[in-house]
């Protein structure tokens, strides 16, 4: 957590609430959070933010100074959150970035992140292309079926290590991994090479289905996670399998939900999840 549905709605939010804002202020509490740019920081007072942004699980904030365009990139890690009060944050002493804004009805945001697995970048354009490049595969909810497919067809490992993999597709975790993988009938530990078509098919749909549906529901609220106006999502009452251990399959199946013994919280259903 955040996963992708978490941070599109967080990107959601503030779009509306802070593009064409000016940065007035930036006030970083702890240096090591911020992984690239710590002595271009300033370079950021007095920017437009033109534009916010996703990329997997990171929030891009593009601000315009005089002559270029340069970005703050958020990853939000486990914990992270943007909020508009600091008295939402559940910790506030975890609060590590205040930006004051001018020129929108948002006039503060800060930065949440208690377990700080979390990171900040100041990357100028061409620093960011890398960076994404470097650490992202195509977006889980922009990628062509037939792309998609080829990926599958291309693991040759356990598929959903391969769904967590970010440099593969971006922006699926652990909670959405398990519901996609329940809602396509795909066993946690089926390779993806030996799948059919008809359900690599099935996974590109569940994958599509399970995240618009968890945006709509305004994400998972499980732990901290909020929105930026103190909001919690409502898709964690839709969850088929995640943390549903011993409970009875939803699909009514004679089966009970398990989960994998040594393995990274996967849940799933013996009867309805094969690895073929």
């Amino acid at each position: 957590m955040p996963e992708l549905p978490e941070v599109e709605i967080i990107r959601r939010s503030l779009e509306g609430r802070v593009r064409g804002a000016t940065i007035a202020g930036l006030h970083i509490h702890r240096d090591d959070i911020v992984r690239a740019g710590r002595p271009i920081a300033e370079w950021f007072l007095q920017t437009t933010i033109i534009r916010l942004s996703r990329r997997g699980k990171c929030l891009v904030f593009s601000c315009q100074g005089p002559d270029e365009t340069r970005h703050i990139v958020s990853e939000l890690g486990m914990t992270g959150l943007w909020l508009y009060d600091k008295t939402l944050a559940p910790s506030p002493q975890h609060i590590h970035v205040d930006l004051l804004l001018s020129g929108t009805s948002s006039q503060q945001l800060y930065y949440w992140n208690p377990r700080r697995f979390g990171r900040i970048w100041f990357l100028h354009t061409q620093e960011l292309d890398a960076f994404c490049q470097r650490r992202f595969g195509p977006e889980a909810l922009e990628i062509k079926e037939s792309d998609f497919v080829a990926l599958i067809k291309g693991c040759r490992g356990r598929l959903k290590p391969f769904l967590l993999d970010q440099h593969r597709i971006a922006g699926i975790g652990n909670i959405y991994a398990n519901e996609i993988l329940f809602r396509a009938g795909v066993h946690p530990h089926a390779h993806g090479n030996r799948l059919l078509n008809s359900t690599c098919h099935r996974l590109f749909q569940a994958t599509h289905q399970v995240l618009q549906e968890s945006i709509t529901a305004g994400g998972s609220s499980i732990r901290d996670f909020r929105a930026p106006d103190g909001t919690l999502g409502q898709f964690q009452n839709s969850h088929q399998v995640y943390q549903k251990e011993g409970h009875p399959c939803p699909r009514g199946c004679d089966s009970a939900i398990k989960r994998l013994s040594g393995d990274r919280s996967s849940f799933f259903c013996p009867s309805c999840q094969r690895k073929r």
